[in-house]
């Protein structure tokens, strides 16, 4: 049912957690794992750079390319599809993601990385939503 399973990850608790359930639909068709990761930039400042939202992407992007390594050697074929956007752009980039690639099914967390990311569902998540050119499979944020 879902051969092609694509999880987006922030990499907030949430989306580990999420990770998860991707991992095991993935595993039960034995089809494939798309990792999507999506760097939101501010707009552009009058020098015409734009920076990333969060200060520590470096550190995100070695975590993601740390799971992506132990998915692999769990014997699941994983990609990552790396992309960027600006502030509020996060949940079309995925939704594109996932339309290129002809994904089943996308795994996404409740909850994101924001401040504002606690209120019932994060703002990405509610957007990708109404978006997605296939079912959107939300995880709920477990209490440990």
């Amino acid at each position: 049912m879902f051969g092609k399973v694509m999880w987006a990850t922030d990499g907030s608790d949430a989306a580990d957690q999420a990770l998860l359930l991707a991992k095991a639909l993935a595993m039960e068709e034995g089809g494939d794992l798309i990792v999507a990761h999506c760097e939101e930039h501010a707009l552009p400042s009058k020098g015409g750079e734009a920076f990333p939202v969060h200060v520590d992407q470096d550190k995100l992007r070695a975590k993601i390319d740390h799971q992506v390594t132990e998915l692999s050697k769990a014997g699941i074929s994983a990609t990552v599809q790396l992309t960027s956007t600006t502030v509020g752009g996060v949940a079309h980039a995925i939704a594109d993601i996932a339309s290129d690639n002809a994904v089943d099914v996308i795994v996404v967390g409740t909850r994101g990385l924001t401040p504002l990311g606690g209120l019932l569902l994060g703002s990405v998540t509610q957007r990708l939503l109404h978006i997605a050119p296939c079912p959107v499979l939300v995880v709920p944020t477990q209490r440990t």
